[in-house]
């Protein structure tokens, strides 16, 4: 992605230097999703006991070096949210609205949301209740380093597809899940879920369809988001941390679903081809 030079988003809250140490979130990525729907339709805040937060975990010490390659990937991502400004702010004023832009909150080891408390474990994650965006940086070395994911798109790939949940947010979509998540059972949840999910992908494709046309994408920018993808499917981290599959258990879509979904945004370009949840494959 060309990426240097390019302009920075204002709408961003780095509280990387602040103390977040004394949490340690279970889930994995994007594993806050229910709790933050929850938060999203009663207006509470998580309870810290339902997501595995532990005390004492030490705050992270970083070199120079390390400092000064976190710095970097911070300018990007600013940039990227920027892109995802200019990309939605237009989109939405072609449809009729007014698109309120998110907050990227940058961090280290631990954070607070509207949403409750997080740490780096949960992964990316969106809270509706602040329509923030909450990314330790330090995910950039683990999609190279656990998932072996190469190349900068990828985190781009990470960052709309977060601002895809703020699109669900300001359309209606992520309360009327939450509202249906509390009149079914844990399987069905799990399936809206993936919906969520899903549609965000698409979200983020339909970003890199726009992006590519103010010609700053670059050879194998889309190969490295849909490798990403592929490497946070539910089944493929299932095989990796258990040996088994279970697809009720899932609630970000398999590989190849959100694969499919992330390049049919990029290769339509319309948020009118993103209804996952009408999606004949994922009604059974």
């Amino acid at each position: 992605m060309k990426w240097i030079g390019r302009r920075e988003s204002a709408n961003v809250d780095d509280r990387r230097g602040m103390s977040g140490r004394g949490l340690a979130v279970g889930g994995g990525i994007g594993g806050l999703i229910v709790y933050l729907l929850y938060a999203l339709l009663t207006g509470n805040s998580i309870d810290p006991t339902q997501v595995g937060i532990q005390p004492g975990a030490p705050a992270t010490t970083l070199s120079a070096e390390d400092q000064a390659a976190d710095e970097q990937r911070a300018k990007f991502v600013k940039v990227v949210l920027a892109e995802t400004e200019d990309v939605w702010n237009k989109i939405f004023a072609d449809n009729g609205s007014q698109y309120r832009e998110p907050t990227l909150v940058l961090f280290r080891d631990a954070v607070q949301s509207s949403c409750g408390n997080a740490s780096s474990a949960s992964g990316p994650f969106y809270c509706p209740a602040d329509s923030k965006l909450y990314i330790d940086l330090a995910f950039y070395e683990e999609m190279q380093n656990r998932f072996k994911v190469e190349g900068d798109f990828p985190m781009a790939y990470v960052v709309a597809h977060e601002v895809g949940h703020h699109i669900q947010n300001l359309m209606g979509t992520a309360e009327k899940v939450a509202r249906m998540r509390q009149q079914g059972n844990e399987r069905e949840g799990n399936r809206l879920s993936v919906m969520m999910e899903l549609q965000a992908d698409f979200y983020a494709g339909v970003w890199a369809n726009h992006t590519q046309r103010n010609n700053i994408l670059e050879e194998g920018d889309i190969e490295e988001a849909l490798s990403a993808a592929n490497a946070i499917g539910d089944d493929r981290l299932q095989k990796q941390s258990t040996g088994q599959v279970v697809p009720d258990a899932f609630t970000h879509g398999s590989s190849a679903q959100r694969m499919f979904w992330f390049k049919k945004g990029y290769q339509t370009g319309d948020i009118r081809q993103g209804d996952t949840f009408n999606s004949p494959e994922l009604k059974n």
